[in-house]
């Protein structure tokens, strides 16, 4: 019952809406359908009592009014030249020596259409000629009196009448001009704040794009490149070691899952119902765990942690780990099958160092590619939104390295440090990998060989 009471309500305000609409886009014929009856009636009622003449000049003077929106000031020359005739003529027009006629209140409405709606000149022009014509009627009427004493007095006040109700009208005019433009001002303001909301959304639109399409390659092309990984090396040991090609099919089937719960928790945010539990995006607390399951996966990767480890907002500490992420996928995908990768986080007073190096054989080297990357670009514009930097490149000797410095707060100094870094595809590491380090407070990683295979660097991977 409700909903059908909102739904003939919001008819009814359409109806509404619309028919305001059409009466603004149709001017003249709503005024012939205000001014035509009465003209016409007056017109007959002056013909009837033997008056033609004048009850052409009615139907003139009453029937013009259908044009005063569009053509104001046409319809102002034409009532006020038709008063002026009465006015002078009304013995011979009217047969009864009235110098006015009762079509002649027209002159109020042509004053009033032309306030409202005529040039700035014209309506100035047509309350001077409507103060005339006032002081002419009483002029006139007081000249068809008597005495001079009442002749005094009726021009007074015939005038004084005459001239208020013409400045009622003008004003009148004025304050319908002035209600119109503001009017209009507001509907201006109203398309103008319409089609900035329109571009903000389409700008967060493009922006949240952006953010899925990173998350997206993050999470998929890591899972994937885990997965192939240990989809080959369990391919080629399932003769010769099947409990070994057991344990990649297990890490297959636990990176899948590790995927589909990171998707699932990604495009929880598009459902319009709200139902979905979202969960914390990982942070740089979570980089040992990353470092784990690249291990699991056959790829041997240490970890070296130097300086004290601090709390990372939010964003900043997945910026972190996506670099981290990226660096090691792309060991995976183009780092080769003897390939050894070492993740170094240098936390200083005033900002973070990520280094992920391998010395692998570049991916010039590698299988054909598998597209364009965007994973090194999404990398930089990461850490750009946090005021840090990312470059990428090949090593010198062989081997590819990512590095990135992350601005910690109060590290202004740190953060004018990394400035001179221009180049976006630099090479981070001139050295082969060194031994990687103990973490405090957690056993020795395993160590990388300082001797990476020669050869000629290839070109940027992503």
């Amino acid at each position: 019952m409700l909903e059908r009471a909102h739904g003939q309500a919001g008819g009814l305000r359409g109806r509404v809406e619309g028919g305001e609409a059409w009466v603004r886009s149709h001017p003249v014929a709503v005024d012939a359908a205000l001014f035509g009856p009465p003209a016409l009636l007056l017109a007959a009622l002056l013909a009837s009592s033997g008056s033609p003449v004048q009850a052409a000049a009615a139907l003139l003077q009453v029937g013009v009014l259908a044009l005063r929106r569009t053509r104001p000031v046409l319809v102002a020359v034409v009532v006020d030249a038709v008063a002026a005739l009465h006015l002078s003529t009304g013995a011979v027009l009217g047969g009864t020596g009235l110098l006015a006629s009762p079509s002649d209140a027209a002159v109020l409405v042509a004053l009033y259409s032309v306030a409202a709606h005529g040039p700035r000149w014209a309506r100035y022009v047509g309350l001077l000629v409507a103060l005339a014509g006032a002081v002419g009627l009483g002029v006139g009427t007081g000249l068809a009196t008597g005495s001079v004493r009442e002749a005094l007095v009726v021009a007074a006040a015939v005038t004084t009448t005459a001239g208020v109700f013409a400045l009622l009208a003008w004003t009148l005019g004025q304050w319908r001009r002035t209600r119109l433009a503001h009017v209009h001002a507001l509907e201006d303001r109203a398309r103008g704040v319409e089609t900035e909301r329109e571009q903000l959304q389409a700008l967060a639109a493009a922006a949240e794009r952006a953010r899925i399409a990173r998350e997206m390659h993050d999470v998929v092309a890591h899972s994937l490149s885990v997965v192939i990984a240990q989809a080959d090396g369990g391919r080629y040991a399932a003769a010769a070691d099947p409990a070994a090609a057991v344990r990649a099919l297990e890490s297959v089937a636990a990176t899948g899952r590790a995927a589909l719960t990171d998707m699932r928790r990604l495009l929880g945010v598009l459902r319009e119902d709200g139902g979905s539990v979202l969960e914390p995006q990982p942070g740089v607390e979570d980089v040992p765990d990353l470092v784990a399951s690249v291990r699991a996966s056959g790829l041997p990767v240490a970890l070296v942690t130097t300086g004290e480890a601090r709390p990372l907002p939010a964003g900043a500490g997945l910026a972190v780990y996506r670099v981290v992420q990226e660096g090691l996928t792309n060991v995976l995908k183009h780092g080769g099958p003897s390939a050894r990768a070492t993740v170094r986080l240098h936390w200083s007073p005033g900002r973070l160092e990520v280094h992920v190096e391998d010395d692998g054989r570049g991916a010039s080297a590698g299988p054909a590619a598998d597209g364009v990357g965007r994973g090194l670009s999404g990398m930089a514009e990461r850490m750009a939104l946090y005021g840090g930097t990312a470059h990428a490149g090949p090593r010198t000797g062989g081997g590819f390295a990512v590095r990135a410095v992350l601005p910690l707060p109060g590290g202004a100094a740190d953060r004018a440090a990394t400035s001179p870094v221009t180049s976006p595809v630099t090479s981070p590491a001139t050295s082969p990998l060194p031994a990687p380090v103990a973490r405090p407070g957690q056993p020795v990683t395993a160590q990388v060989p300082a001797s990476p295979p020669s050869g000629t660097p290839g070109p940027p991977r992503g």
